[in-house]
């Protein structure tokens, strides 16, 4: 299945009668090397691997319908990856973009949980390699002031019948060559270390504790959110909350039970933002 799915992503991939198929280029992220040892029941059972796609979140909502509940679509490259407010997400090789299809067992009101289990286990991940890594709300992951981590998700309309979770870590990649307008920005794994790192390793240690934070959704929302405020790096910090229609002004100060940021607004008002972009002032 893995072998036909890149044939169509037209990798080097030669057909020899008689003797299957042989890879010209051993590709870095091999399924089943990730499967390897992978602890997990749900998450990562089943995985797809390309060389090269626009974009995870869309390969896994075209074949969201009929995939069982944590299967997770892994690139290469990414040509068209989606950011927040429909920004390109610039996907070289060396990164890890994946995303996961989950079937879970809650409203749709309720997706935005997902995200925050998402974060939550992507910080945890970059700091069991020792580096301070914090979440930013609503959904990045940043390292000092700089973005390492963005999660996307996305549902399907009123009934959550799936959801789609996509995950971009910049890895093993030299942020020189990232466009110019968010290369002061951004930062990767391997410029935080000074080496590069095991994606495959890394991989392994993200599904599984990201099934972990999941399969918690359902009776620990609260412990979740607990951990989560911790690494919150938003709270205390002045902010601009930018939405299609109004950009607010003022100092985050927490967020509620629902994760919803609490901002005392520069007229003095308090605002509750469900959702948006946030950027952390310099003053």
């Amino acid at each position: 299945m893995h072998i036909e799915r890149q044939k169509e992503d037209k990798s080097r991939v030669d057909s020899t009668f008689g003797m299957g198929h042989i890879f010209k280029e051993v590709p870095d992220l091999i399924p089943a090397e990730i499967q390897r040892g992978l602890n997990t029941s749900i998450i990562g059972k089943t995985i797809e691997y390309y060389r090269e796609v626009k974009s995870t979140n869309s390969v896994a909502a075209s074949m969201a319908d009929d995939v069982e509940d944590g299967t997770t679509i892994i690139t290469e490259i990414q040509t068209r990856g989606r950011g927040r407010r429909g920004r390109i997400w610039a996907s070289p090789r060396g990164g890890i973009w994946l995303s996961i299809v989950l079937k879970p067992r809650m409203p749709a009101a309720r997706a935005y949980r997902l995200t925050i289990a998402a974060g939550l286990a992507a910080a945890k991940t970059i700091r069991a390699y020792e580096i301070d890594a914090k979440i930013k709300w609503p959904n990045d992951i940043i390292i000092g002031n700089k973005k390492v981590c963005g999660i996307l998700t996305e549902t399907e309309a009123e009934q959550l019948k799936y959801a789609i979770v996509g995950i971009g870590v910049d890895a093993n990649i030299d942020t020189r060559l990232f466009p110019e307008e968010i290369r002061d920005r951004s930062t990767s794994l391997q410029t935080e270390l000074g080496e590069s790192i095991d994606r495959v390793e890394f991989i392994k240690r993200l599904l599984t504790g990201f099934e972990y934070e999941y399969l918690r959704l359902y009776k620990q929302f609260p412990q979740i959110l607990d951990e989560w405020r911790y690494l919150l790096a938003t709270t205390g910090k002045r902010v601009q909350i930018n939405n299609p229609s109004t950009t607010i002004y003022g100092k985050a100060v927490g967020v509620d039970r629902e994760g919803a940021l609490i901002i005392k607004c520069d007229d003095g008002f308090i605002e509750r933002i469900v959702a948006g972009e946030c950027i952390h002032a310099s003053i």
